[in-house]
């Protein structure tokens, strides 16, 4: 059984104790025990390193999301030719694909080596994490960034080129300035469903935030439902973190009513 299965099951079975004590008029004024409660707290410094590696995979994925799906959403729309169906192809299977076999594939086949910083080091698994992550992003970005040049009108490009600029210059100085601001909502939602996928790299041994509160969940059982509510409020608070931040940049950069067809 997976981590995230082993802790919805442990859980469920701690939840149905603290009913059953209530029931009886047993069960203590606030959820969880006070013992339990202080347990999570004491290693909340532990959790908070998973938190940190959850925090800089998404970031991380996110970029390398956004690196490789806004070319290829471009080619996606302005390409032809071979170029422009093997985009289409690999955005495909990728999308196609279970997050964790990319994983999976990523670390044990394609085998991708430890990276060094000078400063520090990247483990191959932080690295293939990342890989995995962000190409399962970027197949999915470049659906929302072709969505969003596609949405600016046609004759927008038209009126680049009427006043000299070539199709390149046209389609980079006209259309993907406003498609960029289009495309924030479907970003953000991108954004959070990363931050959540990153709960998958326990497949390849990387110890994040989901994996750690399972680590403190076998190490005191009696704890779970508390390692749980912990982890999920962290979740909460970066989740909501992000979308507000995004939200207020969607609203500084909206494309104003009229402005444009």
């Amino acid at each position: 059984m997976s981590v995230a299965g082993t802790l919805a099951l442990a859980a469920a079975e701690s939840l149905g104790a603290v009913a059953s004590e209530s029931a009886v008029g047993a069960a203590p004024a606030f959820i969880g025990e006070a013992a339990d409660w202080e347990f999570v707290f004491r290693n909340a410094d532990y959790l908070g390193v998973g938190a940190l590696l959850t925090i800089g995979l998404t970031v991380a994925s996110i970029l390398l999301g956004f690196l490789v799906g806004f070319p290829a959403g471009a080619v996606e729309v302005y390409g032809d030719g071979s170029l422009k169906r093997a985009v289409s192809v690999a955005g495909v299977v990728l999308r196609g694909t279970p997050i964790v076999v990319i994983l999976i594939v990523m670390y044990f086949v394609v085998g991708v080596p430890q990276i060094n910083l000078g400063v520090a080091s990247v483990s191959s698994a932080v690295t293939a994490g990342i890989l995995g992550l962000g190409l399962r992003s970027a197949a999915y970005q470049s659906q929302i960034f072709r969505a969003a040049l596609s949405s600016v009108d046609a004759g927008q490009l038209e009126a680049g080129r009427s006043i000299g600029l070539s199709r390149f210059e046209a389609v980079r100085h006209v259309v993907v300035p406003q498609a960029l601001r289009r495309s924030l909502p479907g970003f953000q939602n991108e954004f959070t469903i990363v931050l959540k996928d990153t709960s998958i790299v326990f497949a390849i041994g990387l110890a994040e935030l989901l994996t750690r509160g399972y680590d403190l969940f076998s190490e005191q059982t009696t704890a779970v439902l508390e390692v749980i509510l912990f982890i999920s409020a962290i979740y909460f608070v970066l989740t909501f973190t992000t979308n507000r931040a995004l939200d207020r940049l969607g609203d500084r950069y909206a494309i104003p009513e009229g402005e444009s067809a």
